[in-house]
């Protein structure tokens, strides 16, 4: 299986992972990417049977795998991973309306929670002539971190700009630590959307991948020795994967012309 190092936590949870599914028979082990761009490439040419992905590897590993005559599925996914919405936020005072937005602060160029979705989104809703400040941080982890969002958030509460983008939970998570000031207001919402899966191509032992998957979904929260590791991650239950929840991502995808619909990289500037 392969799992971007987007934090140091990465390595603890799947070599506790590792050492519980060994023990439960899996014959498991894990490669770490620097980015999800080469994970994708790597799960799609059969050298990874598993890839925890992001909602945007995702989307590119189901165009780039139709394309070479493969087909993968999203086989599990967190409970928290389902039903996200991401927001604008606007400073407080006047009634601001989204035709009055000039200035938006985003996230990272390949953030789908803090780019791609709640740009399309403004601009689905009318928002026309905006001026977008990008805050590349940690290009390659498809907005696997907060730090784009929260520095698009400090650019709000200075008065940089006129609205900031980012996912649901990390608005509340920058109020209550006063990243952002009291008395912001959410101006815009967008549909909700589903997040990571672990996917897993049609070239992985069927057996394996079966029972890889099985395992997974049996992890319990009331487990001693799994517990730490499902908290890390941020779930307490693994759930069956669907592919309802990505509509919107891949909208966005192809209004911004980040991959193109074999699943190559069109975007210009973006070099993970």
């Amino acid at each position: 299986m392969g799992a971007v190092a987007y934090d140091p936590k990465v390595v603890t949870i799947w070599e506790g992972f590792r050492r519980w599914l060994r023990d439960s028979g899996l014959p498991f082990d894990f490669v770490l990417y620097s980015n999800y761009e080469r994970q994708v490439e790597d799960l799609v040419a059969g050298r990874i049977h598993a890839a925890w992905n992001s909602p945007l590897a995702w989307v590119r590993a189901e165009r780039l795998a139709a394309a070479e005559g493969h087909t993968v599925r999203a086989a599990a996914m967190r409970d928290t991973d389902r039903d996200l919405t991401s927001v604008v936020v606007v400073r407080s005072g006047p009634d601001v309306k989204l035709a009055d937005i000039r200035t938006v602060a985003v996230g990272a160029i390949d953030s789908p929670q803090a780019t791609l979705i709640p740009l399309a989104h403004l601009r689905a809703a009318g928002a026309a002539d905006l001026t977008v400040r990008r805050f590349d941080v940690g290009v390659g982890l498809h907005g696997d971190h907060v730090g784009g969002e929260r520095d698009a958030a400090r650019a709000l509460a200075a008065g940089e700009v006129d609205a900031a983008c980012m996912i649901d939970a990390n608005h509340l998570a920058f109020t209550q630590e006063g990243t952002l000031p009291p008395g912001t207001r959410i101006i815009a919402q967008t549909a909700p959307y589903d997040h990571c899966n672990m996917t897993l191509v049609d070239t992985a032992p069927a057996d394996l991948a079966d029972r890889f998957v099985g395992l997974l979904l049996s992890m319990s929260y009331a487990d001693a020795e799994v517990r730490p590791l499902l908290d890390l991650e941020g779930l307490k239950v693994w759930q069956e994967g669907r592919t309802s929840g990505y509509a919107q991502l891949a909208a966005a995808v192809d209004q911004s012309g980040f991959y193109d619909a074999k699943g190559q990289v069109t975007a210009a500037d973006y070099a993970p």
